[in-house]
């Protein structure tokens, strides 16, 4: 496993940048709407990633984490008119990628979002993202999607597997799906979010079985799963892990669990991420490790820092447990 990271470049000096901080995969998407990409758009992509001493790692397929309303492809989830020709624009995308040399691509099959409360205070002062049920219009009326029961969201996903693994396994482009966030109660906002329990993941990954349909592993998303995310991780991890279902790692820690968090920086949270990095080693993963969320910070290019010092985080036990020290 190695370092990587999914932050947008602003411009060619980002690019610069990840390269100097030794920051060398990276999953980043051309320019444009996705609907939009060419093969050439690929291709010219990964080359000038490349040019940085880059490896373009992964792209992001038409399939986002916003709500159903703001998405490229809604009718897959909607089952709308356009449905199988949205589906037939992400196998080509797919196929492309094969083509262009690109080995991964990330997605979600997201209806309303990351539903999240107020900021809250963290340390130092920094803001950091939280959900807190309590907190939450818990009546919220449904969106686009309207109701939607948990048999019928299976059956949706199940329409979109059905014809996009066998593509990506044809092709070996592995396709790596990002859990729900955060888990939410039956019902919210008329859906049930069957990508937001450990068990539908497991559910999830068994559909359609195939060595290239998996996870992008949130481990954030993943705690807020949980009663105790520090007890329980571990050996979620594991079960992914051996069985060959994690193509991307979101290294996210939390403060809380199940229904009630804030997000954290990786160094203090409630779960080990050192002792979580030493049960990824174990089970054998073998692609990006990349920060997730990072809070709010003060100072000028307050992101840039902050996930610079995920990336040193990250970085320092990879290249300990690389000696032999862990």
């Amino acid at each position: 496993m190695y370092l990587g990271t999914q932050v947008a470049a602003r411009d060619d000096d980002d690019f610069r940048v990840f390269a100097q901080l030794g920051v060398k995969h990276i999953s980043a998407d051309p320019p444009g709407a996705p609907s939009s990409w060419t093969l050439e758009d690929l291709e010219r992509h990964r080359d000038h990633v490349e040019s940085f001493g880059l490896v373009l790692d992964m792209i992001q397929l038409p399939l986002p984490s916003k709500p159903i309303e703001n998405a490229s492809y809604p009718d897959i989830l909607l089952a709308g008119p356009e449905r199988d020709r949205q589906i037939d624009a992400v196998c080509r995308m797919i196929e492309n990628c094969a083509k262009a040399g690109i080995p991964a691509t990330k997605y979600n099959l997201n209806l309303i979002g990351i539903p999240r409360t107020e900021l809250e205070k963290g340390r130092g002062g920094s803001l950091n993202e939280a959900f807190r049920w309590e907190k939450t219009d818990q009546q919220a009326a449904p969106g686009l999607a309207g109701v939607l029961s948990e048999d019928e969201n299976w059956e949706r996903i199940d329409y979109f597997l059905e014809r996009v693994v066998p593509v990506a396994e044809s092709n070996k482009v592995r396709l790596a799906c990002h859990p729900h966030d955060p888990y939410t109660p039956p019902g919210y906002r008329g859906v049930t979010r069957v990508l937001g329990t450990v068990d539908g993941l497991k559910k999830f990954v068994q559909m359609r079985e195939s060595p290239y349909h998996g996870l992008n592993f949130c481990q954030g998303s993943i705690g807020e799963m949980l009663d105790n995310p520090r007890e329980e991780i571990d050996d979620i991890i594991r079960w992914f892990g051996t069985r060959g279902k994690i193509f991307n790692l979101h290294f996210r820690n939390i403060s809380g669990g199940k229904l009630s968090f804030m997000e954290t920086f990786p160094d203090e949270g409630d779960m080990d991420m050192v002792r979580s990095l030493k049960v990824y080693r174990e089970v054998g993963y073998k692609y990006m490790v990349m920060p997730d969320h990072v809070p709010r910070i003060s100072g000028r290019d307050a992101t840039g820092v902050a996930f610079s010092f995920c990336y040193g985080y990250i970085a320092a036990i990879l290249e300990a447990m690389e000696a032999g020290h862990m």
